[in-house]
């Protein structure tokens, strides 16, 4: 990794830091997501930072953003726009939606219909939308950054799987530890220092850096070790739906970003392992209701690193 890629990356996690106190690995793998040009899905309880780091985010990585709030009366058309007839001209036009931007928050996208939701999967797997039979180009980059509650909560619809296999990681910020929140008692709040932020990339270094990304080297060993990971969620009777080839490829892309970020040219078990359960638990459907998270988890311990 060159030198000043490794110096951008430390002082953007070190500015994510300033907002969003004592998570650093969770930034890292917010990171990891928008290298590897994946979205990114967050889920939590209400008012743990999850759109103060999408904000912090897109100002970091210098990129364009737009906030939809997802709510039970959100219509498509409010998400990605719809075709409006202008009497002066005597024709229809186009007017976009917020979806346009560079950056996307998708706020508590589960407490929205399945038709609304579904109005993202276009956008979020072909990087563009479809209004009366036109087809609109989304900005590049795209990211979709969506948050949802525990489906516990009520109000909520849960993402199906076709949605949910559309954002490349998922994860929980979770209580911050005792030291983050004597911070924020002290006044030290993130909303402050998001602020004073400034830009670290911009689109054309972020390009560069995916590019870079896929460069990472894999040694066949390492893709045997994947291999052997996907293939038990397929074989194991603990799991009634396993990885699917998209899963595979979104984990060795995750682990190559993640390599990247820890200033190697190539890919360690480390790297599959700090990944798997972010990649790999809301792909995943456990018999008996046992959350996915907990099944990858235990799989890491299954699996041998070396066959």
């Amino acid at each position: 990794m060159s030198q000043t890629f490794s110096s951008m990356a430390d002082k953007a996690i070190k500015s994510l830091s300033s907002v969003i106190l004592g998570k650093e690995r969770q930034l890292k793998l917010a990171l990891t997501s928008i290298f590897s040009n994946g979205h990114l899905l967050i889920e939590d309880l209400p008012g743990m930072g999850k759109t103060t780091l999408s904000q912090a985010l897109s100002k970091v990585l210098g990129l364009s953003y737009q906030r939809i709030q997802f709510t039970s009366d959100l219509l498509p058309s409010d998400i990605v726009g719809a075709s409006i007839f202008e009497q002066k001209e005597g024709v229809f036009r186009f007017h976009p939606g917020p979806v346009f931007s560079q950056v996307v928050l998708a706020d508590e996208l589960n407490r929205a219909t399945p038709k609304s939701q579904s109005a993202l999967l276009e956008a979020m797997e072909e990087g563009q939308v479809s209004i009366d039979g036109d087809t609109h180009q989304l900005p590049n980059p795209f990211f979709v950054i969506a948050t949802q509650n525990p489906q516990s909560q009520t109000g909520t619809f849960p993402l199906p799987e076709s949605q949910l296999d559309r954002f490349l990681l998922r994860f929980s910020l979770g209580y911050p530890d005792a030291i983050a929140e004597k911070e924020l008692l002290k006044g030290n709040n993130g909303r402050t220092s998001l602020n004073n932020i400034k830009p670290i990339f911009n689109p054309e270094t972020l390009n560069k850096v995916q590019q870079q990304v896929k460069t990472i080297h894999a040694t066949d060993s390492l893709v045997d070790y994947i291999h052997r990971l996907v293939s038990a969620t397929r074989q194991d009777e603990s799991f009634q739906l396993g990885l699917s080839p998209r899963g595979a490829l979104a984990l060795m892309r995750a682990a190559q970003a993640w390599a990247l970020l820890e200033g190697r040219g190539h890919v360690m078990p480390e790297d599959v392992q700090a990944v798997f359960v972010p990649v790999a638990g809301h792909r995943i459907i456990g018999r008996h209701e046992v959350q996915g998270d907990q099944l990858a988890r235990q799989l890491l311990n299954k699996v041998d690193v070396v066959a």
